[in-house]
């Protein structure tokens, strides 16, 4: 099972100080928080892309590529990538690079965001998003899969003998997840391909994403490639932390309070009872995360959100300690202890070079 951290890299005003970052202050923090992650173990490094303030991830993959260059572990992903308003040829080419880059340290989530303006930002009709979403794709794992792509569909101009450069490293794709709070459709989609499917898991309650996860696993075995404990399900999180959880709370709560998504709405006890936020102990956070399981069933990636709502670099950097040292190595534990026989591993770039090669073998043979 992976662990990690993503972020929606907004420019918030701490509320204790009043002071906002700069996009530049912002910016570098993330790149200090990647690097962090790496440093206290962690596997996972995704995030958002934006493109309207208070948010700067606009290029995700120009971050990661300098995360690459500094990190030897970490999987560098996204944690949205707008498939709805970017070209599938440019998302092709940037993360094939990418996957270059950082030696096949390289996954992508698809998702259409939370923003309606950006759709005519990029020329096209929040109306059209479903659609978009699943004929880009679709064009997106042509461009991957074959050489050479004559094709043509309704949004964008078609090609005509088009290869996309540079070919994926190892003939291996990125491994793809898609992303989705609340559309069907989009699990239906990862089902459809034998993808992941994430389900951000920090706003709605459990009883939602249990039946998301579900219908994403019923319909991945309908489509023949596995049962439903095999489908590859990811969760995102929420946690805030101190060794001592009254420490917790009255230090979160002026964050949460003032947060430019949940802010001035119900109070911190109403969210944290209601949706997955944890605010308190190292062993509250290990608690709640592994009651996840009850309802989303075994899964192979976590990743929680820890730098948003204007906490400062510093109080980042000391929670990412305390997920590292104290969180993370007794959840790999008590996971891998739960997990059946069967339930397979999370994606990495090595085991699915392994497994393509294997599969070539067995056809060449039979």
């Amino acid at each position: 099972m992976q662990f990690g951290i993503f972020t929606v890299g907004d420019v918030t005003a701490d509320p204790t100080t009043g002071r906002a970052p700069s996009e530049h202050e912002r910016i570098k923090a993330m790149l200090a928080i990647a690097q962090k992650a790496e440093e206290v173990g962690l596997d996972v490094f995704a995030t958002g892309e934006h493109h309207n303030p208070p948010f700067v991830p606009s290029s995700p993959t120009t971050m990661l590529g300098y995360i690459a260059a500094r990190t030897e572990n970490l999987i560098l992903s996204t944690s949205t990538t707008l498939i709805t308003t970017n070209d599938p040829v440019k998302i092709a080419e940037d993360f094939a690079m990418l996957q270059h880059v950082a030696d096949g340290r390289v996954d992508v989530m698809m998702g259409r965001g939370n923003t309606g303006p950006v759709y005519p930002w990029f020329g096209k009709d929040i109306r059209d998003g479903i659609d978009l979403a699943i004929e880009n794709y679709a064009l997106l794992r042509r461009l991957w899969d074959e050489d050479t792509v004559i094709w043509k569909g309704k949004f964008r101009t078609p090609l005509q003998s088009f290869t996309s450069t540079p070919r994926p490293l190892d003939g291996v794709a990125p491994f793809v997840w898609h992303g989705s709070i609340r559309s069907p459709e989009i699990a239906e989609q990862a089902a459809y391909y034998g993808d992941g499917f994430f389900h951000n898991n920090i706003f709605w309650p459990a009883s939602h994403t249990e039946q998301m996860i579900n219908l994403y696993r019923q319909r991945y075995a309908h489509y023949g490639h596995g049962t439903p404990e095999q489908a590859i399900v990811g969760l995102g999180g929420q946690v805030f932390m101190r060794k001592n959880s009254q420490d917790a709370v009255r230090e979160f709560r002026p964050y949460f309070d003032n947060a430019p998504v949940y802010g001035h709405g119900p109070s911190l006890e109403e969210f944290t009872s209601q949706t997955p936020l944890t605010v308190g102990s190292p062993q509250q956070v290990i608690e709640r995360t592994l009651s996840f399981r009850d309802y989303a069933g075994d899964y192979q990636r976590q990743l929680f959100l820890m730098d948003h709502a204007g906490l400062p670099l510093k109080t980042v950097l000391e929670q990412l300690d305390l997920l590292g040292e104290e969180v993370v190595p007794v959840l790999r534990k008590e996971f891998a202890n739960l997990r059946p026989a069967g339930v397979p591993d999370a994606p990495t770039h090595s085991a699915r070079v392994t497994a393509a090669r294997q599969s070539t073998k067995q056809e060449a043979q039979a």
